[in-house]
């Protein structure tokens, strides 16, 4: 049975772990061919044996690349356009949770650092893929946001200040490339269940002088389904986005949040 991204061409950053790699398997289980990327290349065996485990090929590529550093986003689009001479797709997934800290016991480096990765990556990464959209009159970029772009999440301004600074980036892109058909749309996810909300609520509970499961209830006790994200939710909103189906959706920030946020 033929897949929604069949033959289509899809970058995924950062689908090592967690959401990347659920939307990674997810856009290759719909018929994608894939370029996915790392900081370290090697992080990326657990995706492709997930890939691997759909029977559906290996037409894969993998990458090295940081995000934040303009050279190495340059050598992905380098890669990916050797490979498979054209993209449909980007995905712009790669972040870091930043500080759990008050804004005045955050240090200028660390700040700096989680707005490079989680503001100044999409920027780059759009930025060296949008030209080739442009030209062949379509494509789909896809950023991942989170609902801390949209509602305070106390301890974590550098990020939640990144978070919004993608949903103004994406709307603008939007308007922007619409004239060439090309969309540009956001994905909210609200707390995923895995490692990483896992050291966010230890470190929440510690700040709070609270237990883990009262720090944790701060993120489930205000969601109507009252319970955490499942990353495979997020990849079946990005597979969506990148889809025929959502040809006339663009500057929307989706949210997958289990009712958390509704704006």
């Amino acid at each position: 049975m033929a897949g929604r991204l069949d033959d289509q061409v899809v970058v995924v950053t950062g689908a090592s772990r967690g959401i990347g790699r659920a939307i990674a398997v997810a856009m290759a289980a719909e018929g994608a061919r894939l370029a996915l990327t790392a900081r370290d290349e090697d992080t990326l065996a657990g995706t492709l044996a997930d890939i691997d485990g759909l029977g559906l090929g290996d037409d894969v590529l993998t990458v090295a690349c940081d995000v934040a550093d303009e050279a190495s986003v340059q050598r992905l689009g380098d890669a990916v356009e050797a490979r498979f001479g054209r993209v449909d797709t980007v995905v712009a997934n790669a972040g870091i949770a930043g500080p759990t800290l008050a804004l005045h016991e955050i240090g200028l480096a660390e700040w700096r650092e989680c707005l490079a990765t989680d503001l100044d990556g999409v920027f780059l990464t759009f930025r060296r893929f949008v030209p080739a959209l442009i030209a062949q009159r379509s494509g789909s970029l896809i950023a991942i946001s989170s609902m801390t772009g949209k509602r305070p999440l106390p301890g974590r301004t550098p990020y939640a200040a990144a978070k919004t600074g993608v949903i103004g980036l994406v709307r603008t892109l939007a308007t922007e490339l619409g004239p060439f058909g090309v969309r540009a749309n956001t994905v909210c996810p609200g707390a995923v269940d895995g490692p990483r909300i896992e050291a966010v609520i230890r470190e929440q509970a510690r700040q709070r002088g609270v237990g883990e499961e009262e720090a944790r209830r701060a993120f489930t006790d205000s969601s109507p389904l009252g319970r955490l994200v499942r990353a495979q939710e997020v990849a079946d909103a990005c597979v969506f986005l990148a889809a025929p189906q959502s040809s006339s959706i663009t500057g929307e920030d989706l949210n997958v949040t289990a009712g958390v946020v509704m704006y």
